[in-house]
């Protein structure tokens, strides 16, 4: 599968695909990587160490700011797999690489559907390889 990156790197893991779109901003605790919006269908569940699956990101400009924390404190997910190009989303890994050293990945695929039904992928650049 094909990938446009926004933001280069690797990343080896199980998916975590979200049933619909969440801001980070009052979205996540950027201290654990739990989903803490309340009306989010998988709330209490966390995004840690997983490749995030995503169709696209809700909400404010802030949302950059709590995923560079958590990629600051290791508690955001190892990567993010978008269906629509999400600048917001892309400018925390942006942030956190700039501030902080540490970035993800961050790609649209060309094969949404698929990837979101993955159990794994691996990010390789512009490549997308699926485990399940």
């Amino acid at each position: 599968m094909n990938a446009r990156i926004l933001v280069d790197g690797n990343a080896s893991g199980p998916t975590f695909a979200l049933e619909e779109p969440l801001s980070f901003w009052g979205g996540v605790d950027p201290r654990t990587g739990i989903i803490i919006d309340v009306h989010h269908p998988q709330h209490g569940q966390s995004m840690a160490g997983k490749v995030l699956v995503m169709g696209h990101g809700r909400g404010s400009s802030g949302a950059s700011s709590v995923l560079s924390e958590a990629i600051r404190l290791g508690t955001a997910p190892i990567g993010i797999v978008l269906d629509t190009a999400d600048p917001l989303i892309a400018l925390g890994s942006v942030v956190a690489h700039e501030l902080y050293n540490k970035s993800i990945p961050v790609v649209v695929v060309d094969d949404f559907e698929t990837a979101s039904k993955s159990t794994s992928l691996a990010i390789e650049g512009d490549h997308i390889l699926l485990g399940h």
